[in-house]
């Protein structure tokens, strides 16, 4: 920029000012884009979902092609922001827009996985394995260690050896039935993973 001459400047400008009024008198490729992405999306199914991340909650369109009634596996093949969630308004950080890179890595977790304890591996449980041995657990937990009156009489009903941690990227109302969730077993431990 040091060696840049005055007329050097002057066409710079001129040829900037000239695009862009080219550009505002219509000539923009926008339309032909926007063609080119109804084209690419028209044969995919779009789901609305919430990215993951962080605790921000933004809104996240998913494209999938492909019909698992039919011989072609579903698959996601563009992710791109939510212009009608009220959070993100169709923009998407770059984690965010790297989502699709998420979905479709080897080493993404798809089903629940166990540890006995002492032992160095992993063994893949189904759901409904997973979920009767955390209810066992919380229930066992519960048994044991539940507060029913303090030592002068006070009834408190408390449940102190465990918490929970709730998602933030879950909607106002998930929140609150978590909530009244986690309180009515008596958990006192109970945060939210919101930071902002």
């Amino acid at each position: 920029m040091d060696s840049m001459t005055r007329r050097q400047f002057l066409k710079i400008s001129a040829t900037t000012l000239a695009s862009s009024s080219v550009a505002l008198l219509g000539f923009s490729p926008h339309n032909a884009l926007a063609e080119v992405r109804q084209y690419k999306l028209s044969r995919t199914t779009e789901i609305r979902n919430t990215c993951t991340y962080c605790s921000v909650g933004c809104g996240v369109l998913m494209y999938a092609l492909g019909d698992n009634a039919k011989n072609a596996k579903a698959s996601i093949i563009h992710i791109e922001g939510d212009p009608d969630h009220p959070v993100n308004r169709g923009t998407l950080c770059p984690k965010g827009a790297s989502l699709l890179d998420i979905v479709h890595s080897n080493a993404r977790l798809t089903v629940p996985e166990y540890r006995a304890p002492g032992s160095n591996e992993w063994v893949q449980i189904s759901w409904t394995d997973a979920f009767d041995r955390i209810a066992k657990l919380l229930k066992a937990d519960r048994d044991a260690n539940f507060i029913h009156k303090t030592d002068d009489g006070k009834t408190v009903n408390r449940w102190v050896t465990t918490g929970f941690l709730a998602a933030s990227a879950a909607s106002n109302e998930a929140g609150y039935l978590t909530h009244k969730v986690a309180r009515s077993m008596g958990m006192l431990a109970f945060d939210n993973q919101a930071r902002v």
